[in-house]
């Protein structure tokens, strides 16, 4: 099985960088193991992953094995501690995602506004985090804190978007993660191309009752 969850990493790192949703060494991905977590490692290109040098490291983060945990492993544990759903997380520096932070979010819960039903039935409410320098802790604090919150109301999500920084998605695998980052990145696209009209509520409504959208 961890054999497997290392090639599937790779396979989505490389798929993400070969059509720009991540560029240089930015980015990691990391999936909870029954045992720990398995993470990129730091300063790693998700292009030109090794699977044999993932980094492997324990229930507590101590490394096991691999090369050196990225930084950003502490806010991953944070997201698998508030969300018990979750067994992968994908952090990206996407273009359209950061621009929407420098030019200002629809709102603090939205960073993008419900313009398509996919957006709605596969992403859901993506909330804006407010900048913090990379590795800060008080940044995993107030993503676990809006985790909790919006499963508090009864909406429970699947992404944040640290200002300046890129988007945190999670999921039950990595293609399942990747494809929420890539429908939130192109629904980012779409807003700066054509600066659109959100859905109306009741739009959204026949898409929770003919879909189960949690919006």
């Amino acid at each position: 099985m961890t054999a497997a969850l290392r090639e599937e990493i790779c396979r989505v790192g490389a798929s993400l960088y070969a059509r720009g949703y991540v560029h240089a060494t930015a980015g990691n991905i990391s999936v909870r193991t029954d045992t720990g977590y398995l993470i990129t490692p730091t300063d790693a290109c998700l292009g030109h992953l090794d699977p044999a040098r993932l980094a492997e490291v324990d229930i507590h983060g101590q490394q096991m094995a691999g090369d050196r945990a990225s930084k950003t492993l502490a806010l991953h544990q944070r997201i698998y501690a508030a969300d018990t759903d979750a067994r992968c997380v994908i952090h990206t520096h996407s273009t359209h995602l950061v621009a929407l932070t420098l030019a200002g979010a629809w709102s603090p819960d939205d960073i993008v506004p419900p313009i398509t039903p996919y957006f709605v039935m596969k992403v859901g409410h993506v909330p804006l985090i407010r900048y913090r320098r990379p590795g800060d802790p008080a940044a995993g604090d107030e993503v676990a804190r809006t985790i909790e919150a919006m499963h508090a109301k009864g909406t429970p999500i699947r992404a944040v978007v640290l200002e300046r920084l890129g988007p945190n998605v999670w999921h039950r695998s990595p293609g399942e993660a990747s494809a929420v980052l890539e429908e939130l990145e192109e629904t980012a696209r779409l807003c700066q191309m054509v600066h659109p009209e959100p859905l109306t509520p009741a739009q959204i409504d026949e898409l929770r009752v003919q879909f189960g959208a949690r919006w």
